[in-house]
């Protein structure tokens, strides 16, 4: 299987069949899969669409350097390498988000939603989150965490709706749902953002604005019209869902 020389100690993951095109590599356990991918992204032998899986990372981190932690086997912890990126690389991780939104409903019946710009929601609770980045080479690796048997305090997994469900039952799904995405996400995406809507703050290294989030465009930007009726487009921020009372 190509690529196997290039990620150290992953072998061909069970829990098959997988959907063609799809390289499916599992380890035990390693400090980040994005970071492994990352490394693997230089070797030509490494393939577009190379998806590391793993039961448990030590060292890994969402946005802003966050740390991501689960008991080993609980949850989803996975990265792609995609190669054929497209002219704006952030498309991925939107459609990232968008089938783990299909994944959840596939596997579970319950319908997720996405929380601007990565975090994958359930009864407004967090259920994943999303990280991608550039390798020197040009490909982009975006790993996600999906809590499928376990998640710590304020947040939320699907054991409740389904408790024999694996790891690998979703990652399936998820594959799956990728390639069902259409050409162009934009409705989809911005249909499924909980965001859209809400009274919010968005957290900048500057600062910090508020006000409603009326829309997103098709670049991803986070649209929002500010309490003195100025609207910006945020292309890069930490959204915080305010309640009514604006705690």
């Amino acid at each position: 299987m190509e690529g196997r020389d290039h990620l150290r100690g992953a072998e061909p993951a069970t829990g098959g069949p997988w959907p063609p095109g799809w390289a499916v590599w599992h380890v035990a356990e390693t400090g980040s899969t994005n970071s492994d991918l990352l490394a693997a992204a230089v070797v030509d032998g490494v393939a577009d669409r190379t998806v590391l899986v793993a039961d448990h990372q030590s060292a890994g981190r969402g946005r802003l350097d966050r740390s991501w932690t689960a008991p080993p086997g609980a949850n989803l912890l996975v990265s792609v390498l995609f190669r054929d990126v497209p002219p704006d690389p952030g498309e991925l991780t939107r459609r990232m988000g968008l089938a783990a939104v299909d994944a959840v409903f596939a596997t579970t019946g319950r319908r997720a939603t996405l929380k601007w710009p990565n975090d994958v929601l359930l009864d407004d609770l967090k259920l994943g989150g999303i990280l991608a980045q550039r390798a020197e080479s040009g490909a982009v690796v975006v790993g996600l965490g999906l809590n499928v048997g376990w998640s710590p305090d304020g947040a939320v997994d699907l054991s409740d709706d389904a408790p024999d469900l694996q790891p690998a039952q979703v990652l399936r799904a998820l594959l799956v749902a990728f390639d069902g995405l259409p050409a162009d996400v934009t409705d989809r995406y911005r249909s499924s953002l909980a965001t859209i809507g809400r009274r919010v703050r968005i957290e900048l290294p500057a600062g910090e604005l508020v006000g409603v989030a009326t829309d997103v465009d098709a670049d991803g930007r986070l649209v929002l019209l500010d309490d003195c009726a100025l609207t910006h487009r945020v292309a890069v921020g930490d959204v915080v869902h305010l309640r009514s009372d604006g705690a």
